[in-house]
């Protein structure tokens, strides 16, 4: 935490304390001058006496009021340059390196960092010197008076120093469990298709339960900490109450004057007992909060410091993975590693790949796990932070590269123009006729293409519907001559017989090299090999070794239900 808030500025730190010396002093003075008052004054018969000490008590009053003006601004400055050196480190981690959680860490964190420092600076200065000066106070009407009072007070700081760091850790629990229950809700939102194509409604509310669970579980024993808090003020402020009237007697047997008696009850209840409230209710809120959020703020190599893990590897094409794989391959990744922002998890960390040319891989996984991530990379539209991709040994990015790949998103892109014009897009010449109706005929825009009125109908792809717009996107890449194909999730809109279809076209067709973004089981089967993105349990391999390898692939099989034979077409519908 002293790293994150920097060296403290002295001369702020002299004039907060001079300040708040003069708060002290008002703090002496209402028991001390209320003793007086009664003792040598309106208990002796000199009113007199008694109102000037009563006076004596209001100057006091008023000088701790001019103190207690001045230690806002002491404060404001100590405060306000931390403030100012969180946001240098917000805006150079976020702004400059693409951080995504810059924006809250600027807009929330860093006030709430602000805030809770102030708080805790407030709390923990009033009490340190309300106790000094009603300790001082009760030591110079009687040392017995301290020795009542002391023993309970100190019991019950002590007692809640002991539980600020449990504390700390229990509110640091509860925020990471809100943020990974708000985190699997963000990721399962968009991806309601897959947890219906995947028949996973179950699997995937049950995971939605847990984490409601355990945020609960966090909740209620961060709630717990309640009830020391009440033990504490109990202890240490009403104690020390009891403890004076029922040593009374003996108290005013062994020398205290009744006024010093009245004194110390001031004190006790006036000056320590608020104190005592502010310091458990301030610090033990301001302080878990602030601890929680400085980290937060720390920057990646301070806070997220990861233990190195070996990278999965399937397929290596050499035992060192270094440089590029052999020309005949299709697609190599080697070392690959990727986030989206410096203080991010990796999306891929340390990632080896080989696709041979001329085979068909099928990348699976649940939503938001980096499945179109890969294609980008792959399609030279991300690049890693680290490693190296090439495409048939050139690298990613380049032109050689992107001349032999072509990329299918899931959104297909149609524009206004004729047919032909659409599907001839990645050509640099216009494409013969025959050629045309051969490709519609082998990806099966057959029935789109007459529909519309042949290759020169206009159209207006408002007028489409999303698998026909994949037909024509999935047609113009089959003619593209890119012997790499990159499907993401480009057949989501068809159904199971047209998706085999198209898929079986891009692997017969020349080069037929084909990773597939899968979203459902029989697109992965057709497969030669099955890349599973699952975190650090990435799998790889053939639908039968993975079944015994991968839970999560047996789980994805075990919720993906093929469509009836001669049935109706089935696509991965929204909830």
């Amino acid at each position: 935490m002293s790293r994150a808030l920097g060296p403290p500025p002295w001369r702020v730190l002299a004039r907060l304390g001079g300040w708040s010396l003069l708060e002290a002093g008002q703090t002496f003075l209402v028991g001390y001058a209320l003793a007086r008052a009664l003792d040598q004054g309106f208990l002796a018969g000199r009113a007199g006496a008694g109102l000037l000490w009563l006076g004596v008590a209001g100057l006091g009053a008023v000088a701790g009021a001019y103190g207690t003006g001045r230690v806002y601004g002491a404060v404001a400055a100590l405060v306000e340059p931390v403030r100012d050196r969180l946001v240098r480190r917000v805006v150079a981690r976020g702004v400059r390196e693409a951080d995504g959680g810059a924006l809250s860490g600027l807009t929330q964190q860093v006030e709430i960092a602000r805030d809770a420092l102030a708080g805790l600076v407030m709390v923990a200065r009033s009490f340190l010197f309300t106790a000094a000066g009603a300790l001082v106070g009760l030591f110079s009407l009687s040392p017995r008076l301290l020795l009542v009072v002391a023993p309970p007070l100190l019991a019950g700081v002590g007692l809640f120093a002991a539980t600020l760091r449990p504390l700390a850790r229990r509110q640091e629990a509860f925020l990471v469990a809100d943020e990974a229950l708000a985190g699997q809700w963000g990721a399962v939102c968009p991806g309601l298709r897959d947890v219906t194509a995947a028949g996973a409604e179950a699997q995937v509310g049950a995971d939605l339960r847990r984490r409601t669970d355990a945020e609960l579980l966090a909740a209620r024993s961060l709630a717990r900490f309640g009830v020391v808090r009440v033990v504490c003020l109990a202890l240490g402020g009403q104690l020390p109450v009891v403890l004076l009237l029922a040593t009374a007697p003996w108290l005013l047997a062994h020398g205290v004057t009744p006024g010093a008696l009245v004194g110390a009850l001031a004190y006790v209840t006036q000056s320590l007992l608020p104190a005592l409230q502010n310091l458990v209710h301030g610090l033990g809120t301001s302080g878990s909060r602030l601890t929680v959020v400085l980290r937060r703020l720390a920057p990646p190599g301070d806070a997220r410091k990861r233990p190195a893990g070996r990278p999965f590897t399937p397929g290596s094409p050499s035992a060192g993975g270094a440089g590029a794989g052999p020309v005949d391959d299709a697609l190599t990744l080697t070392s690959v590693t990727f986030a989206y922002g410096p203080a991010s998890e990796p999306v891929l960390d340390g990632l080896d790949l080989r696709v041979p040319d001329g085979g068909r891989l099928a990348v699976v996984g649940p939503s938001g796990i980096g499945k179109s991530t890969l294609t980008a990379l792959a399609a030279g539209l991300l690049e890693p932070g680290s490693g190296t991709i090439r495409v048939y040994g050139h690298p990613v990015p380049g032109e050689e590269a992107a001349a032999r790949r072509v990329l299918i998103p899931q959104e297909a892109y149609v524009h206004t123009g004729t047919l032909a014009e659409n599907l001839g897009g990645l050509r640099a010449d216009p494409v013969p006729e025959r050629e045309l109706l051969a490709a519609a005929e082998a990806v099966g825009l057959t029935s789109v293409l007459e529909a519309l009125g042949g290759p020169d109908a206009q159209v207006k792809p408002a007028a489409l519907s999303a698998g026909e717009r994949q037909l024509i996107a999935l047609t113009r890449a089959y003619l593209s001559r890119a012997p790499l194909a990159l499907l993401d999730e480009a057949t989501c809109h068809l159904d199971p017989e047209a998706e085999a279809r198209a898929e079986r076209a891009f692997a017969e067709r020349p080069g037929g090299t084909l990773v597939v973004v899968a979203h459902r089981i029989s697109s992965a089967r057709r497969a030669d090999r099955i890349l599973v993105l699952d975190g650090s349990r990435t799998a790889y391999g053939t639908h039968d070794e993975l079944l015994g390898t991968s839970p999560l692939y047996r789980d994805l099989v075990g919720g993906w239900t093929p469509a009836p034979a001669g049935g109706p077409s089935q696509p991965a519908l929204p909830l």
